[in-house]
C-alpha cells in the first residue's frame, strides 16, 4: 500500500542503558507507549525505553529482513558501530 511505512526500531532502556530491543511496527509512537506501559513481556522488566534509531521502509519484506538481520550477531555488531 502506497504511503504506509513499516518502522524497524531500536530501543534503549533508560534505566539499564546496556539493554537494547529491536522490533518492527507501523505505528512507532504507539508501539513505544506499549513498551513503556510494560505491555510487551520481553521488554517489560527494562522499561522505560527510548527510541535509539528508527528506519522507515515502504516494503514490508525489506523491513522484516532488516529486523531479522539486526537480531543476528553481525547485525548487533553493525548496530553498535553505526547507531
Amino acid at each position: 500500500m502506497e504511503g504506509k511505512f513499516r518502522y524497524v526500531y531500536m530501543l534503549q532502556s533508560i534505566e539499564y542503558p546496556e539493554h537494547y530491543y529491536v522490533g518492527m511496527t507501523e505505528d512507532l509512537p504507539e508501539r513505544l507507549k506499549t513498551h513503556n506501559a510494560r505491555g510487551v513481556p520481553h521488554t517489560s522488566k527494562f522499561a522505560p525505553w527510548r527510541i535509539e534509531t528508527a528506519i522507515a521502509f515502504r516494503d514490508r519484506e525489506k523491513a522484516l529482513a532488516f529486523e531479522r538481520y539486526l537480531k543476528t550477531h553481525s547485525g548487533r555488531a553493525f548496530a553498535k558501530k553505526h547507531f
